[in-house]
């Protein structure tokens, strides 16, 4: 089936596409992956967020339980655990930090709680200023360093910029893009060999507005892939959600 164009008045509707492609992603990876891996989708727009967070209610840091009650009750005195007052900044600095749109897919060796492999879907804004271009290109060289294996999929017709190539110059790969790259592009990348000279393997694919979308390798370890069938998870997401 063909890919549509989801950001034209006439179509539309790319945030439902977005919204809804991380799940069904996931949906047909879990039909594929060996145990003990497994895939989630995330969505989160324009937030920073931790991931994984421990907090213990009783833990202060002098080692003393902390009291609890009311900021009005004069037996509640949180200076008595921070008894230490900060001096002025040195600096104050008018910034303006993007906030990060993320649809994606995320692969996790639960047997050992890693993160093996990461699906991102652009979206307009990843692609709209220098600075969401920036934050979302280096995002990505920051799991390749960590050896996971990422998939960018950009179907975003509205705007010109190809971070794929802008990957490709963070990750010291400057030149021409593959020709099997355009404007409309999927593409897996991943990190392999020793600390000294690592290698930097891609595959790429052309999108075609009218064409179906491609199957790619999705690296779970320097010998286990299992294939990525763009083309299953994007129709059914189509089909459920009205997307003609």
């Amino acid at each position: 089936m063909p890919l549509r164009d989801h950001f034209r008045p006439v179509r539309g509707r790319w945030d439902a596409l977005h919204g809804g492609w991380p799940m069904m992603i996931a949906t047909d990876l879990n039909r594929r992956l060996p145990s003990p891996y497994s895939a989630a989708p995330r969505v989160h727009i324009g937030a920073l967020e931790v991931d994984i967070a421990a907090f213990d209610p009783d833990w202060a840091p002098d080692g003393n339980p902390v009291v609890t009650g009311s900021v009005d009750d004069p037996a509640f005195a949180p200076q008595a655990a921070f008894d230490w007052t900060p001096p002025e900044p040195t600096a104050t600095i008018v910034a303006d930090l993007p906030l990060i749109d993320e649809y994606e897919v995320r692969v996790y060796d639960t047997a050992n709680g890693l993160l093996v492999a990461a699906i991102e879907l652009v979206s307009p804004a990843n692609k709209d200023r220098p600075e969401s271009r920036g934050a979302f290109v280096t995002k990505c060289a920051t799991l390749l360093r960590r050896r996971v294996c990422v998939t960018i999929v950009d179907v975003v017709t509205n705007r010109s910029s190809n971070l794929f190539g802008e990957l490709l110059a963070l990750m010291g790969q400057a030149g021409e893009l593959p020709a099997s790259t355009g404007p409309l592009y999927a593409a897996t990348c991943r990190r392999i060999g020793g600390e000294v000279h690592p290698r930097f393997d891609t595959w790429s694919h052309r999108l075609v507005l009218g064409q179906p979308l491609p199957t790619l390798p999705l690296w779970l370890g320097e010998q286990l892939v299992v294939p990525l069938d763009l083309e299953v998870s994007y129709e059914e997401t189509c089909h459920n959600l009205n997307l003609a």
